[in-house]
């Protein structure tokens, strides 16, 4: 039994895909919200319509003997924000935000956010990663994730993809067989 609803995590639909691809006067930037703002603020700038991406994932828990599931923040206090500099002001005004970090790669960002999307969308297992280190870099070849590129990283004997958001060095990371891999030079 869910607690709320899954609530729009990407404004508009097509952020990801042609929005940001096209030039405009918008820019991206990241917010970083006060505790527990993540949700709150999204519905903000759905109601201002600005563009925003908070990446969500399921998490099912069990809570006196009961199944609960919410649709929780990957990366807790963070939003990524797409829009002009009177829409940044606008999200300033909801009294939510602790800090807006601007970003000097935004083509690299949002490579790093169309990936993250898609490995959610997956609906695979993911564990969230911090401060992350380099490693060796593979793209995969085959199945639902190919053509994902990230880094291998060795848990408790099993391999697994990072995919990782650069910016804020923070990433995801699923449960993928070494045979599907391969090195990227």
């Amino acid at each position: 039994m869910p607690i709320l609803g899954e609530e729009p995590s990407l404004y508009p639909a097509t952020l990801l895909d042609e929005m940001a691809s096209q030039p405009c006067e918008r820019q991206w930037w990241v917010l970083y919200t006060r505790a527990r703002q993540e949700k709150a603020i999204s519905r903000d700038l759905l109601s201002f319509e600005i563009p925003f991406y908070l990446p969500l994932v399921k998490k099912t828990w069990v809570s006196r003997g009961r199944k609960v599931s919410s649709h929780t923040p990957l990366f807790p206090g963070y939003v990524f924000l797409f829009g002009t500099d009177q829409e940044r002001v606008r999200s300033l005004t909801t009294n939510r935000i602790s800090r807006i970090l601007t970003i000097d790669d935004p083509a690299c960002l949002l490579h790093d956010l169309r990936q993250l999307r898609r490995l959610i969308v997956s609906k695979a297992p993911l564990t969230v990663e911090s401060r992350l280190v380099p490693g060796n870099h593979v793209r995969v070849r085959h199945g639902p994730l190919a053509g994902l590129e990230g880094t291998v990283l060795t848990r408790r004997g099993e391999t697994r993809l990072l995919v990782r958001v650069n910016f804020i060095q923070k990433g995801a990371s699923v449960e993928v067989d070494d045979f599907l891999l391969e090195p990227i030079d």
